[in-house]
């Protein structure tokens, strides 16, 4: 799924706490927002591998939640949500298509790697690539409670992400192209070893 869909998720998962707990809302939500989007920083080293634990994730906040119901601060509460929101982000992939260039053809069997098991997961494909049009949907449904509850900065960052993930829907098919383009045999031969090593394999191998 799309990095605005992850963000929306996040931000939803921590809505109910700031509503609850007004104290900690600010906390709440800036964790599960960030928590929604940091497995996604590996895009470009190891992505769905460097920082997807969909495993060691939910352990961690399982065993952070009971403190912040306990011991609630600041801190406690979000620790927890982002680790539930990292959490979350890692499994729902596995929901989502593959890792190859165009996912639409469903030709991949990795969608997210267990590192407890040390294997790949299969992607199930119920939204079939980032930035489907089912994905827009989802994006599209989280978004809505969070524009009529948030108000302020966290609002404006809700509508710029959903701008974000329309423009995005309506170009994804082309991007494929546009990095072959970049991407072509004299570009590739051509960049150094530091550079290519942050090139996606999808980009290299398709």
């Amino acid at each position: 799924m799309m990095l605005p869909t992850h963000a929306f998720t996040g931000l939803v998962l921590a809505l109910p706490i700031a509503l609850a707990i007004p104290e900690f809302g600010t906390a709440a939500l800036v964790a599960g927002f960030l928590g929604g989007v940091f497995p996604d920083l590996d895009m470009y080293v190891g992505h769905r591998k460097t920082l997807h634990y969909p495993v060691y994730f939910s352990a961690l906040a399982v065993a952070v939640a009971p403190l912040a119901l306990l011991a609630p601060t600041a801190a406690t509460v979000a620790a927890a949500v982002f680790l539930l929101a990292a959490a979350v982000h890692s499994v729902t992939d596995v929901f989502g298509g593959g890792l190859e260039l165009r996912p639409w053809e469903a030709t991949s069997d990795r969608a997210v790697y267990d590192h407890y098991r040390g294997q790949w997961i299969a992607p199930y494909r119920w939204v079939r690539y980032d930035g489907a049009p089912e994905d827009l949907l989802l994006s599209v449904t989280l978004a809505v409670p969070l524009l009529l509850t948030l108000e302020g900065a966290l609002r404006w960052v809700v509508a710029a992400s959903l701008a974000v993930a329309v423009v995005y829907t309506a170009v994804r098919r082309l991007l494929p192209r546009i990095a072959e383009e970049l991407f072509d045999g004299d570009v590739v031969s051509s960049l150094p070893t530091g550079v290519l090593a942050y090139v996606p394999a999808r980009y290299l191998d398709d």
